[in-house]
């Protein structure tokens, strides 16, 4: 979150981040097999809201009607104020800040994870994280008189969730990562881009970020607590597949397209791949993830538009005819 005021009515002056933005979205996208569609619609959202186009310029409240005000959301139950401003931003460098960060995770964790529970965690942490900043406001004034740092702040921007994500995203890891120049085990990564955002960056709101960090933890907390789908889970599972149909059909429709075009005889052949994320080598029918391109047995290669096309070298012979034992010998000299 960002406790600075906005300065312009629609996003103040473009300084061509948001092309940046823009441009890093389609070459990350476009090299995904697989397309994250609940993250897309969250930049599209985000984006959408900052530069407030004309035909939604009437629909969408003006930035002084959602602020992040604990004081205000008590005092008149503004529900608005508690959802939307997340999803409003006061300058163009801190929405792609955060859309960067956005992108970066949102893949990795709705790659991971699958659209229905990856769109569940984030209604979930979203509702966690402006929760627990109101709650933290609220006891700080309550308990040590503390009101005007905090509980009549005023902030806006998606940064509460991205903290929790990013908790989310290290929890299992084992390795270390470089915070702002800064070498730290990749788990308490959140925990040291909290201390030095707040040291180095003016205007942030030091408790819309600790409570991201508190909802993630919360988040890791319940999730392991509970076995099976949450019913929120179930819920975005269904308005994922209703909702993402369209979108799935018109690019199924364009992959058709381009194979008539560009396909190298494809038309009329079946897909060899399947919808659980696993592929099958027509050489020796051993099964890959949908990630690798290459055979793990055999060395057969998968082509990017998902038909297989062997990789042949001088003296190689057909895939076909290698024995059991020169398979696996082909696989310990490959992966050792």
């Amino acid at each position: 979150m960002d406790s600075a005021r906005w300065t312009s009515g629609r996003g103040g002056v473009s300084r061509g981040l948001l092309s940046l933005l823009a441009f890093h979205a389609v070459n990350e996208y476009y090299r995904l097999p697989w397309k994250p569609l609940v993250t897309a619609g969250l930049l599209a959202a985000n984006t959408l809201i900052y530069l407030r186009p004309s035909f939604l310029d009437s629909l969408l409240p003006c930035i002084d009607e959602v602020w992040f005000n604990p004081h205000l959301i008590l005092k008149n139950k503004d529900m608005k104020r508690f959802f939307l401003s997340a999803f409003y931003h006061i300058g163009e460098s801190h929405l792609v800040y955060n859309m960067m960060s956005l992108l970066w995770k949102g893949i990795q964790l709705e790659t991971s994870m699958g659209s229905s529970e990856f769109a569940s965690m984030v209604v979930a942490l979203l509702g966690m994280s402006q929760g627990i900043t109101l709650l933290l406001a609220k006891s700080l004034l309550l308990f040590f008189d503390y009101e005007r740092a905090y509980y009549s702040e005023y902030a806006v921007g998606f940064s509460g969730v991205l903290f929790a994500m990013k908790v989310v995203l290290n929890s299992q890891s084992e390795n270390y990562t470089n915070v702002h120049g800064l070498i730290v085990p990749a788990r308490h990564s959140a925990w040291a881009e909290l201390i030095l955002i707040q040291m180095f960056v003016p205007g942030v709101s030091f408790l819309g970020h600790l409570g991201g960090v508190l909802a993630g933890i919360l988040y890791l907390k319940m999730k392991g607590s509970y076995s099976g789908s949450d019913p929120l889970t179930m819920i975005m599972r269904g308005l994922t597949g209703v909702l993402g149909w369209p979108l799935r059909f018109i690019m199924d429709m364009f992959r058709l397209r381009r194979r008539r075009i560009f396909g190298r005889g494809t038309i009329g052949e079946s897909q060899t791949g399947n919808l659980s994320g696993i592929w099958s080598c027509l050489a020796c029918t051993y099964d890959n993830p949908l990630w690798l391109r290459i055979c793990e047995m055999c060395g057969t290669r998968r082509s990017s538009n998902g038909w297989l096309l062997r990789q042949v070298s001088r003296d190689s012979r057909d895939s076909r005819d290698l024995s059991l034992e020169e398979l696996q010998r082909r696989r310990v000299e490959r992966f050792g």
